[in-house]
């Protein structure tokens, strides 16, 4: 997904950055297309090739990403871990998810939990 925001669409490109085995890339892309994430399009008919673009679902996925990331900076921050950057600014983003109708950090008051019926 980090990629597909980075704007790689070929499974070349994705392979080359990620390093992976043709099969395993195959697996994730296939499941990343099933679960509605990612759409994939024909750009040649000779020969056959495919590219993954992302759908409404898989671009609403890019804050979630950021959080995680802000996550493993500050609680798994011994690894190496992806950063992200506003591409004009070339400031490091450094996400807070906030409530949309409160204005108030998610994390910062108590919660009620309400299960489907």
């Amino acid at each position: 997904m980090r990629d597909a925001h980075a704007g790689l669409t070929r499974f070349d490109e994705f392979r080359k950055s990620l390093g992976i085995a043709p099969t395993m890339l195959t697996s994730r892309l296939a499941a990343l297309t099933e679960d509605g994430l990612l759409e994939k399009r024909r750009y040649s008919e000779r020969p056959p090739r495919d590219e993954y673009v992302l759908t409404e679902a898989g671009r609403d996925f890019l804050p979630v990403l950021f959080a995680i990331g802000a996550w493993g900076r500050k609680h798994r921050g011994g690894g190496k871990v992806t950063r992200f950057f506003d591409a004009e600014t070339g400031t490091e983003i450094d996400p807070v998810t906030i409530d949309r109708e409160t204005g108030a950090p998610v994390g910062t008051r108590a919660i009620r939990i309400a299960m489907p019926e």
